[in-house]
């Protein structure tokens, strides 16, 4: 990760810290004042939020260091797992609150001091805005994992408290005893939700899964605009934090040099490279004709020749 992109991760996360940390002291006065089941959820997700952006400014300091001897592709894939850490998180917090409204659900009790819960979360929801905010615009500039994952839960934030202020509303204006356990029940389900979204991202990137298939024949697309390469094929893709890794084989003609060879090699890669930023490749010659394997469809295909059948 160079120096920029690490600069802007870490002021993310440190920002997230910060507004996690008032957000913590504002609901635990708020939940205490109002007894309220959904202000307590909120109180639970922002305090894991603060637990989650301690372990997403950990991540993305791991991820920024260069590749050393004993991690030669870098360290990108803390991230994800900063990520993990945070989906735990977040699943524990949705069955603590769900527990909880069931209880409350069983016991009949009501809410209090629905304006200074409805005040605070007024507050939240303009703290969590501008924080979004400036996430989205580093998550545009680094593409770290960690802070998508953390830009989840903010966002996800958004809603948990305005269903604090309707529930409270509907509580203790509308008279509707049973509204703040069912809105904590329906936070549960979202927080519940939005981690098994998290988790889905940060597994496919520990599980090396293949890129997204229209950033895939986007590249096949790139690189058959270089006549002099043919059978492109054990095309391979993976992301890891916030770098691409490719690496595929091509046929060369037999008689070609070495030197003759290299130097298309590097042109190719240095074009590829310059369309797909932040991306290492390797690419390994074959004579044509030559066949690695030929039991393998998954070795073998032919990715020019796919690309011109589907168009």
């Amino acid at each position: 990760m160079s120096e920029d992109r690490a600069r802007l991760a870490r002021s993310a996360a440190l920002a997230s810290i910060s507004v996690a940390v008032v957000l913590v002291a504002l609901k635990t006065w708020a939940s205490w004042k109002t007894g309220s089941t959904a202000m307590l959820g909120s109180l639970a997700d922002s305090a894991l939020d603060l637990i989650a952006s301690f372990a997403t400014l950990t991540g993305v300091w791991i991820a920024s260091q260069p590749a050393d001897e004993d991690h030669r592709f870098g360290h990108g894939k803390a991230e994800a797992l900063a990520a993990i850490f945070q989906v735990m998180l977040i699943a524990l917090s949705a069955f603590g609150i769900a527990i909880r409204a069931i209880m409350q659900f069983a016991g009949g009790q009501g809410t209090e001091a629905a304006a200074e819960g409805i005040g605070v979360s007024l507050v939240a929801i303009a703290l969590t805005f501008a924080l979004l905010g400036w996430q989205r615009y580093v998550m545009r500039r680094t593409r770290s994992l960690a802070i998508q994952t953390d830009h989840l839960h903010y966002k996800s934030d958004l809603f948990l408290n305005l269903a604090v202020i309707a529930a409270l509303a509907l509580d203790q204006v509308a008279g509707l005893t049973g509204a703040d356990p069912a809105f904590g029940l329906a936070i549960a389900a979202w927080l519940g939700w939005g981690a098994f979204t998290a988790a889905r991202a940060a597994v496919d990137d520990l599980m090396d899964r293949e890129w997204p298939e229209e950033k895939r024949l986007a590249f096949v697309e790139a690189a058959a605009r270089h006549p002099e390469l043919s059978k492109l094929h054990d095309l391979r893709t993976r992301t890891s934090g916030h770098r691409d890794f490719v690496q595929f084989h091509v046929d060369l003609p037999g008689e070609m040099t070495v030197e003759e060879a290299h130097d298309i090699i590097e042109r190719v890669e240095a074009d590829l490279c310059r369309q797909f930023p932040d991306m290492e490749l390797l690419i390994h010659i074959d004579p044509e004709g030559h066949v690695d394997e030929p039991g393998n469809p998954l070795a073998e295909e032919n990715e020019f020749k796919r690309l011109e059948n589907g168009k």
